[in-house]
């Protein structure tokens, strides 16, 4: 339930990030001067703009755009599902991870706006170039999100009557979608998305695929615990389950 707070902040901050990205795009304004003056820090500006590299830079812009509101759509969804899909328990968030998970939302928004180059942005409105990736990106992204939403409401079914009344606040055996595959279908989800975006930025952002190694731990770490849950709590647990991962982990 405390994972709701995370993308109000999310939704409210990213999509700030993203009325400031849309300006500089397509109305040839500015970023704000701190994204500027931690592109100095970091030595951004100092990026070459010679002709070889001059669409690239525009195509950084576009890119950045689209992984930023493909990020706030995500975080738009899954507050929806918080409020109105899931059935919490009365679990509660040890107060480290909590902070760190609101500072996580906040962080990897302002990771990407700090991927767009600074020395394009001459009061011009940029160009659209969409490229191959982009159309992988987004239909990936597209794909995995739905399931991530088919198996939450799996899971919040779980605990409803056939009329929608929680009945429940127990645990039970999820069937169903990736469920037959694996015992965390909405973690590997997750992954799936950020993964989606990092295709999106044309697969050389490092910094972005830092953030997908970092998903990537957390949420294997997440899943292999609940797996456990599972089969220690459930001794007709579907063997043939693997954790994360289909097939694989």
């Amino acid at each position: 339930r405390w994972f709701t707070h995370f993308y109000v902040v999310s939704v409210l901050w990213n999509g700030f990030l993203l009325i400031w990205l849309f300006r500089a795009e397509f109305l040839g304004g500015s970023l704000p001067s701190w994204i500027q003056h931690i592109h100095h820090a970091l030595g951004q500006d100092s990026q070459s703009t010679d002709t070889g590299k001059y669409s690239s830079y525009y195509d950084a812009h576009f890119s950045a755009f689209l992984v930023l509101l493909l990020l706030w759509l995500h975080s738009c969804r899954r507050l929806a599902e918080c409020l109105w899909t899931s059935v919490f328990s009365s679990g509660v968030i040890h107060i480290v991870q909590y902070c760190f998970g609101l500072a996580y939302y906040i962080a990897v928004g302002s990771t990407l706006l700090c991927q767009v180059p600074t020395n394009l942005r001459n009061g011009k409105e940029l160009s659209v170039q969409i490229c191959w990736y982009h159309i992988v990106g987004v239909m990936m992204y597209v794909w995995a999100s739905l399931h991530q939403h088919r198996c939450l409401v799996i899971l919040a079914n779980l605990r409803k009557s056939k009329s929608g009344k929680v009945v429940s606040l127990s645990h039970s055996v999820p069937f169903g979608d990736w469920f037959e595959r694996v015992s965390c279908p909405h973690y590997f989800a997750e992954l799936l998305i950020y993964v989606s975006m990092a295709i999106t930025l044309g697969f050389h952002s490092l910094t972005w695929w830092c953030v997908v190694m970092y998903v990537l731990f957390n949420q294997a770490l997440a899943a292999v615990l609940c797996h456990e849950f599972y089969q220690k709590n459930f001794s007709s647990y579907p063997k043939h389950r693997k954790a994360f991962i289909p097939f694989v982990f």
